[in-house]
């Protein structure tokens, strides 16, 4: 067994025993534990948790390959994912933690006083959810397949057999521990290799501060500026300007992420695990140090690796590799399928240029940059190797916090909301487990066979989310006159919108073949992408529900004072844990 294999084993399976010691030491009793860990996670571990639940494989493993192609235009997703949890930890989680209850179903069937509205963000929640998890299994999948040499299939096994022991046994008690443990692995695997390539190509350890400096080689050039200067050279936009579709495009898209983002419950669900409202504004202020931690340093990997490929690829100006002298990394990842070079002209050398008749590199995924950065850059085997726990660590801690949000929806508001009222706590807590195992066998599935619209439906996740739950929980909280029909004509017509727009640029259910733009040119609708009209979606919703409101009438007395009251730094804070 090679060191690099040897280490990889270490890291990643000394990192499984870990979680599953916390597991079983953590493992839930009752509801209260399975759903909101009882309830008494201190603001720091609560902080530590956020912050893994929210660093899923797209934050840790797409994002700065995201960032290292599309240059500025990346961007959008480094604000709209941070934006978005801003936005939760200012105007949602403090007051749905006053009201105490354990789901965001649960929270708008009692704002809306309406078993309808339960359900349908209960239908919203699944989809959301369900298709967010495909993105985190292709994660675990495509680490596993290429650092343990298994196939890709085995690899998928492996991860959904980890997440089962310890999100069905511990529930949220097992999970918050859990990610605490995984927040310390992938924030030590992204940033040990940063901090080793800002020192070699700028001298400055501080990956943030590198980004903005001169290179290290004494040229006095500052290194965006390079990165500018080679990839101009080759075709492609420059780097640091290049936007997606316009300014107008960037702010939808931008917006529809953060307000997607603030409507993704998994995330909502962990501030019912803290014993007061003051504890859940303090873990929301201690996630936001620990996300930025990693969300800082993304842009300069990103830049970093696209700099080090481009290097790699093309060591002097107008001098391409040999193939047969390409690096041993290069190889390793060809055999994935995910790297691919294709010799048109016969020379026997690689040529990369943004002409797609003269380009040679066929393939370049964009979710191998940040695994195969630490490699490109020649770092020791034990950095190459934490970097395969880290990201395997953010795919398992999004899954797990996304199942609970899907195992919770169905037992606790589909079938102890609505079907059978009178279940009891034991058997509650067996469905969940039940509905759990279902969900993990069915992402798993998805994440093997991957649908035809698996990249849309991730878009489309934040885009229903953003159309439907956002404004819904926006209004519950700070329009008290809104009524249950009125929010639910709104929850319906901004889904609807925006599923219309979607399904007719990239067909219904996105099957190939159906879309149905006619005469309209793609983008028609002022020119925003189907993937951030989630942002046009919940204009609608706001608009709708406000007009039908005016024509049906407020909310009851009751229920505003409700809201009064959630609203309110006094009176009575409820238990999430007494429900």
């Amino acid at each position: 067994m090679d060191e690099l294999k040897l280490y990889t084993y270490i890291a990643v399976f000394g990192s499984f025993a870990l979680y599953f010691a916390i597991a079983w030491w953590a493992r839930a009793g009752s509801t209260s534990d399975f759903y909101v860990a009882g309830g008494d996670i201190t603001p720091l571990q609560n902080g530590m948790a956020i912050g893994a639940d929210w660093m899923s494989a797209a934050s840790f493993i797409s994002m700065a390959g995201l960032i290292a192609f599309l240059g500025y235009g990346g961007s959008v997703f480094l604000m709209g994912w941070t934006g978005g949890y801003v936005l939760l930890a200012m105007l949602l989680a403090p007051y749905m933690r006053k009201h105490g209850k354990f789901t965001v179903p649960e929270f708008i069937s009692d704002r809306y006083y309406s078993k309808t509205a339960r359900i349908v963000a209960v239908v919203c929640l699944i989809i959301a959810s369900l298709t967010y998890i495909i993105g985190q299994m292709k994660g675990v999948g495509v680490a596993f397949s290429r650092f343990l040499e298994v196939d890709y299939g085995l690899g998928l096994g492996i991860g959904m057999a980890v997440v089962w022991v310890y999100a069905v046994l511990g529930g949220m008690k097992g999970i918050t521990y859990t990610q605490i443990a995984q927040y310390c692995v992938l924030i030590f695997a992204y940033t040990i290799p940063a901090v080793f390539i800002s020192l070699q190509l700028t001298g400055n350890p501080i990956p943030q501060l590198g980004l903005g400096s001169t290179l290290a080689d004494g040229s006095g050039v500052y290194l965006l500026d390079k990165l500018d200067m080679v990839v101009t050279d080759l075709g492609f936009k420059e780097y640091t300007t290049d936007n997606m579709g316009g300014t107008l495009n960037m702010f939808a898209y931008t917006m529809s992420l953060m307000i997607g983002t603030a409507g993704l419950p998994h995330v909502i669900m962990r501030f019912f695990t803290v014993p007061s409202v003051q504890a859940a504004r303090s873990s929301a202020g201690y996630a936001l140090v620990f996300i930025a931690l990693l969300y800082t340093i993304a842009p300069a990997v990103g830049a970093m690796a696209r700099l080090n490929l481009m290097n790699t690829i093309e060591p002097a100006a107008g001098q391409n590799l040999e193939y047969e002298a390409r690096p041993q990394w290069f190889k390793d990842w060809e055999t994935t399928g995910l790297l691919k070079f294709e010799d048109k002209n016969g020379d026997g050398k690689i040529t990369y240029v943004a002409d797609a008749e003269k380009n040679e590199m066929v393939k370049v995924d964009r979710d191998i940059m940040v695994l195969a950065n630490p490699a490109i850059a020649n770092l020791p085997n034990w950095v190459i190797a934490l970097v395969a726990a880290g990201g395997l660590a953010a795919a398992l801690s999004t899954a797990a916090g996304l199942l609970l949000a899907i195992s919770s929806s169905i037992s606790h508001d589909l079938m102890k909301g609505v079907l059978t009222p009178n279940l009891s706590d034991k058997n509650e807590l067996l469905a969940g487990r039940i509905v759990m195992t279902i969900a993990i066998l069915i992402s798993g599935y998805l994440g093997l066979h991957p649908p035809g619209f698996a990249a849309g439906t991730v878009a489309l996740a934040f885009g229903l989310a953003a159309s439907s739950i956002f404004p819904a929980l926006m209004m519950g909280i700070f329009a008290k006159k809104m009524s249950g029909t009125a929010a639910v004509w709104g929850m319906c017509s901004g889904i609807g919108v925006t599923m219309l727009y979607v399904f007719q640029h990239k067909g219904i259910m996105f099957i190939p073949g159906t879309s149905f733009l006619g005469d309209m040119g793609p983008d028609w609708f002022f020119g925003i992408s189907p993937n951030a009209f989630g942002a046009v979606g919940a204009v609608v919703n706001f608009a709708v529900a406000f007009i039908v409101v005016r024509f049906t009438g407020p909310a009851p007395t009751h229920i505003q004072d409700m809201v009064d009251n959630f609203r309110s730094p006094y009176g009575k804070i409820e238990a999430a844990h007494d429900h």
